[in-house]
């Protein structure tokens, strides 16, 4: 609290001329009294002090020029008044002239001391200013997110702050030189910007801006940069790993369909719209090539619906300006603006909205060009960038999906063909056995009845031999009958599926409670596999269930058959192990079906197939 007074009080500028005067005539007269006073009961040698009081307070307060008539006058009075003889000036007679000598150096000494001081507290106000200043100027440019829009207000409080009338700050050349003052702003040497103020400047006040404002706004400025750089990677930043976050899901997105299994057509569609969304294109499409010189179109997607694309399936012929036509010739990614000059179907679509930019990516399947996947961007002046990267991860996902739905083409045909050709080698076996084996073998027997017909009464041990052979003839005609059902039975092929499973369900070792519900005759392959699946179903339930009863249903419908058999036996089936059910599995699925086996422990076993009709 002292100090802060104290420091009030040595900031306290200089009041008027004639206010000192009356001060300095007020002060001697009460000093000359109380030296009067002093003087009835002290020497006269102390009593000069009291004068020194009012020299240094008109000295500090209103420095030499009414310091020094204070002191002679000061001076004078201290010689008229009480040195002897009184009433007398003996200034250069007596040694009065020392007191006197004393003032004049008091105030000179004072008033150099007031001056002095003054000037550093002056100093030190403009520099407490200016350092309140440049921590104004800094919070503002530290603050503001643009640099460029945060110059004219910092501008406009450091002309405040700093007493000028105007004062701009540019990151750029200055302009009109001969109307203002520059002074460069400078980083490392190099220099960045300008301090502009009026011209007519005091000296004083440019060196001040140039020694002390300047550094202070350069700091500044260069950290508001920096950090407005930083902003702008992080931001950057930020904005690549969201794109590359929304790249990945949709990768995942595509890729989780195709881990799946789904249809091909269904990729390519979630390819076109995950692709279009990612590189933010108009339209998206996906062609195949075709060996005479077309593209079908497989999948497409649009941002807007403005333009109807072209649907999908539809065939074109390539015309050699075209985008596919040069993926298809190239073998490489293109891009092409799309024009009235630019054919193909897909060029139209995009030209019912405006021109644009299309990009085409090859799609290579086993080493073989499948197909072009091409992104659309409306107008001419917008350049994508990095559209070719992005495509080739879609593009990958592409091909595996493409390679998948080929392997499991060439899988269930192969199981076909393997299904087919066992069941036109049991049908062979079992027209052979028919028409070769077993009549040779009922010939045989006829000629034994015949033998033993003829055999004379007295040879009665023979005929018994003969006859006890022709009926050893007559099981091993059964067995192999038998045998011949169990290979291909020939009543599936003349009767249908109906009176086949009916002979199934008479031969069954296990009751069986038998729903047929089939109209007109299915598919020989679907008959067949029916069959098989019920007739095995029914050899493991005989085997391993111990069940009391069977439930067999078969339903067609025009789409498929369905199968579903249930026992009450003691479940436990594993389709894992055991070779009937995997061969089950093998033949339903080589006809596109699917097959469900619930077997939980104690409570029986459900099996339900579903094959699918098609054309046949």
């Amino acid at each position: 609290m002292r100090a802060r007074w104290l420091s009030s009080l040595l900031r306290v500028t200089r009041p008027p001329l004639l206010l000192g005067i009356v001060v300095g005539v007020v002060l001697v007269t009460a000093e000359t009294l109380l030296a009067l006073l002093l003087s009835r009961v002290t020497s006269m040698s102390p009593l000069g002090l009291v004068y020194l009081l009012g020299v240094l307070v008109i000295s500090y307060l209103w420095g030499l020029p009414l310091g020094v008539p204070a002191a002679l006058a000061s001076g004078l009075a201290y010689d008229l008044f009480l040195v002897p003889p009184p009433h007398r000036v003996t200034l250069f007679s007596s040694w009065s002239w020392i007191a006197l000598l004393v003032f004049l150096v008091v105030a000179l000494l004072v008033s150099g001391a007031a001056a002095l001081l003054r000037a550093l507290l002056m100093e030190a106000d403009e520099r407490r200013c200016e350092a309140d200043v440049s921590a104004s100027t800094a919070r503002l440019l530290l603050r503001t997110e643009h640099l460029r829009t945060a110059l004219p207000i910092v501008a406009r409080r450091l002309a405040q702050d700093l007493g000028l009338p105007s004062l701009a700050v540019e990151l750029e050349p200055a302009g009109d030189v001969r109307r203002h003052t520059t002074l460069p702003l400078c980083d490392e040497g190099a220099r960045f910007g300008s301090l502009v103020v009026p011209t007519g400047l005091p000296q004083g006040t440019l060196r001040r801006l140039r020694e002390r404002v300047v550094p202070s706004l350069e700091a500044a400025l260069v950290a508001a940069r920096h950090r407005e750089a930083v902003s702008c990677a992080l931001a950057a930043s930020r904005d690549e790993l969201a794109r590359v976050a929304e790249e990945q899901a949709a990768l995942r997105r595509v890729a989780t369909l195709v881990a799946r299994g789904v249809r091909p057509l269904e990729i390519f569609g979630a390819v076109a719209r995950e692709m279009g969304l990612i590189v933010k294109a108009d339209h998206t499409a996906i062609e195949r090539y075709e060996p005479d010189r077309t593209v079908v179109l497989m999948s497409s997607w649009s941002a807007s619906d403005g333009g109807s694309p072209p649907p999908v399936g539809v065939r074109r012929r390539l015309h050699e300006e075209g985008l596919s036509a040069r993926v298809l010739r190239t073998g490489q990614p293109g891009m092409i603006s799309v024009d009235e000059a630019t054919a193909g179907e897909l060029g139209r679509w995009a030209r019912d909205e405006e021109n644009g930019v299309a990009i085409g990516g090859p799609i290579v399947v086993e080493g073989r060009l499948w197909g072009v996947m091409i992104t659309f961007f409306r107008g001419l002046e917008r350049q994508p960038e990095g559209v070719e990267e992005r495509m080739r991860d879609f593009t990958e996902l592409v091909v595996t999906a493409i390679s998948n739905a080929l392997a499991r083409d060439e899988l269930a045909a192969s199981r076909a063909r393997v299904v087919a050709a066992s069941d036109e080698t049991r049908h062979r076996i079992e027209r052979d056995l028919h028409d070769g084996a077993q009549q040779r073998l009922v010939s045989l027997g006829l000629q034994l009845r015949m033998a033993e017909a003829a055999v004379p009464p007295e040879l009665a041990e023979l005929r018994r031999q003969l006859s006890h052979t022709a009926e050893g003839l007559t099981l091993v005609l059964e067995d192999l009958r038998e045998l011949s059902r169990g290979i291909h039975p020939a009543i599936l092929s003349k009767g249908g599926l109906g009176p086949a499973l009916k002979m199934l369900a008479r031969r069954s070792a296990v009751p069986v409670d038998l729903r047929v519900r089939v109209g007109e005759r299915l598919p020989e392959r679907v008959e067949v596999a029916v069959y098989y699946i019920v007739s095995e179903s029914l050899t493991n339930v005989a085997k391993h269930a111990r069940a009391s009863l069977v439930g067999v249903d078969v339903q067609a419908t025009g789409e498929g058959a369905t199968v579903v058999i249930r026992d009450d036996g003691a479940g436990g089936a594993d389709p894992a192990r055991g070779s009937g059910l995997i061969g089950l599995s093998d033949r339903v699925h080589a006809l596109d079906g699917t097959i469900e086996i619930t077997s939980p422990i104690g409570h029986g076993t459900t099996l339900t197939a579903v094959i699918p009709i098609g054309d046949g």
